[in-house]
């Protein structure tokens, strides 16, 4: 690497480490990799019963997903009926959910899985179809821990404007104190700069309003993402929101952009279509476990766009074992050639490297100077770097 790359990459991996000393989630210390998952919003949104949640873990297990990596099964909102109990307490709806949360966290353990669940930051969840847990904070993480709920993810709706960091703070701690390592994922839209902030929180942080299922949206969620790169690092993780391969607005080369892109970020993995449905060219995507390497690599450092010309990008970033990780956007709406030197990307100019192009699954080997590829429109090429 030369020197400029070298010390990008350190002054990330450091601020990685004061990350976890400092976050005040119980799970921080465990999350050197960051997690794949799925979860319900994209494709349902509150369309969620219980038969949906089962039917999902087993397909997370039958299709060979989770033996990939993928391994937790998240609720989204609307699971929660809009009352509280006599006690105050949040209780699942019955027309749903007729075993209750504990006995379904317990289905989804049983296939080897964890469970997530969704709940809000202000008085109601953003669907104003079940209570928000401001105010309840310590008695809902109770109610989480005793069903055996492993992650939660924290929505930002009807918040009376309180600070997020307050409010954030208040369920990190809430849950530090269950005494149950649940992951802290903080939705808080990226509005107030939670890189900043929340790595002394939780364990992820949104960094964007919601994604939709189209290029333009997806692809500005990306470059949004791209600026809060250096606050990202084992422990805490920049979150460009879910995935969404296979709901059918995007084609299979910008969805196979969309997964890279994730991918070289380390940004969690979360999965937003029906497993239970896939076709081919979607199950192709999701499963190639050498971007999930990518994605899982213990170094734990973001990838970045490192060179912008016009329509056509180089993102880059490094990984164990002095290799490379590189992509090469076109953003256009033609075919292009788009070209990375060594100097893009942190290599010495002399370095020899064998260039493993993890789509295509071949491997160009004693590849000097630079890499020089045709790449199609709204397409990528993705490698590995692998210095001789």
């Amino acid at each position: 690497m030369n020197k400029r790359f070298h010390l990008y990459f350190w002054s990330l991996f450091s601020h990685a480490h004061l990350n976890l000393s400092g976050c005040i989630s119980c799970v921080a210390i465990l999350l050197i990799c960051v997690h794949c998952r799925w979860n319900s919003y994209n494709h349902f949104p509150c369309k969620i019963t219980e038969e949906l949640i089962r039917q999902t873990a087993d397909a997370m297990v039958s299709s060979g997903l989770s033996a990939l990596g993928y391994e937790y099964i998240n609720l989204d909102d609307c699971w929660a009926e809009l009352n509280r109990d006599s006690e105050g307490n949040l209780v699942a709806k019955a027309s749903l959910f007729p075993s209750g949360m504990k006995a379904l966290a317990d289905y989804v353990h049983s296939k080897g899985l964890k469970i997530g669940i969704y709940a809000d930051a202000g008085t109601l969840t953003c669907s104003k179809q079940m209570p928000g847990s401001l105010g309840h904070e310590q008695q809902d993480a109770n109610t989480f821990a005793s069903w055996g709920i492993d992650y939660l993810k924290y929505d930002n709706c009807h918040n009376q404007g309180v600070s997020p960091q307050e409010r954030y703070s208040k369920m990190g701690k809430a849950l530090l104190n269950t005494g149950r390592p649940i992951f802290y994922s903080l939705c808080e839209w990226g509005f107030e700069d939670p890189a900043t902030w929340a790595p002394s929180i939780g364990n992820s942080w949104r960094t964007t309003g919601d994604i939709k299922d189209t290029w333009e949206s997806m692809i500005s969620r990306a470059d949004i993402n791209d600026k809060w790169t250096s606050y990202a690092g084992p422990g805490g993780w920049n979150d460009p929101d879910m995935l969404e391969v296979g709901n059918g607005g995007m084609s299979t080369e910008e969805y196979r952009s969309h997964f890279s892109l994730w991918a070289l970020a380390k940004a969690p993995l979360i999965l937003g279509c029906d497993i239970r449905s896939m076709d081919d060219d979607t199950f192709e995507l999701l499963s190639n476990k050498e971007v999930i390497a990518v994605n899982q690599d213990k170094l734990g450092v973001q990838g970045k766009k490192v060179r912008k010309t016009g329509d056509l990008e180089v993102w880059a970033g490094p990984l164990t074992e002095n290799r490379v990780a590189l992509i090469l956007l076109n953003r256009g709406l033609s075919s292009a050639t788009i070209t990375a030197k060594w100097d893009d990307i942190g290599l010495n100019s002399s370095t020899v490297v064998d260039a493993r192009d993890l789509w295509a699954h071949s491997t160009t080997n004693s590849v000097k100077y630079q890499i020089k590829r045709t790449v199609e429109s709204h397409a990528c090429k993705f490698y590995v770097l692998t210095p001789q």
